[in-house]
């Protein structure tokens, strides 16, 4: 049984269970290694001085954090800081129209790939939010970019699954398998957490 299973087994009540629950998310976040913070950091900083492209992907939850970094550290900066060097963010999970042409034509597990195919150019890095590390989708895209000279950067939950051995770098929330809510909500938490870290410090 999963830690937020047994959190809410053992709940009297809804308030009690939101408490226990934000508890084990601090006991998940203060487990991740303090030098990912550092390197995701680097990473971003990277690729704006050298005007690279970050492409973001996921599912389900993933997808959402993905459309969510694509705004919150592409246009929100630029809009907040006036930067003339924004960062380069594309989300591979917002073109419906694309998406669902290639899961169509060639399978799902080819709509993240398939797209990279188009707009990718050496050098480029792949970030990809997975709760389970397991999704064929992912893990393919994962393959080509770096084979291509490309750098892929894992936020993955549960043990990494597959795809762990498949990044260069590795932002690993390690959890109970099954214990999406906590895997997701830090995903979207560094999501803000480095939106605020640059809309402060690109201003400077």
């Amino acid at each position: 049984m999963s830690s937020v299973k047994l959190i809410a087994k053992r709940s009297d009540n809804f308030y009690d269970f939101s408490k226990q629950y934000l508890k084990n998310l601090n006991i998940v976040f203060n487990k991740i290694d303090k030098k990912s913070f550092n390197s995701i950091l680097k990473e971003f900083e990277y690729i704006r001085d050298k005007k690279l492209n970050m492409f973001v992907a996921g599912n389900g939850g993933g997808a959402a954090t993905a459309t969510t970094m694509a705004n919150d550290l592409g246009f929100d900066i630029l809009k907040k800081t006036s930067t003339k060097k924004p960062f380069k963010i594309i989300s591979l999970t917002d073109n419906t129209s694309v998406i669902t042409a290639i899961a169509n034509d060639t399978g799902y597990e080819n709509i993240f790939i398939n797209q990279l195919k188009i707009h990718f150019k050496k050098g480029d890095r792949l970030l990809i939010f997975s709760a389970s590390g397991n999704s064929k989708n992912l893990i393919k895209a994962a393959q080509w970019v770096k084979e291509n000279g490309g750098t892929v950067i894992g936020v993955l939950g549960f043990d990494g699954g597959k795809l762990k051995k498949n990044c260069d770098f590795c932002f690993h929330i390690k959890t109970e398998k099954g214990d999406y809510g906590p895997v997701e909500d830090i995903q979207l938490m560094l999501n803000h957490i480095l939106a605020h870290w640059f809309q402060e410090k690109i201003k400077k």
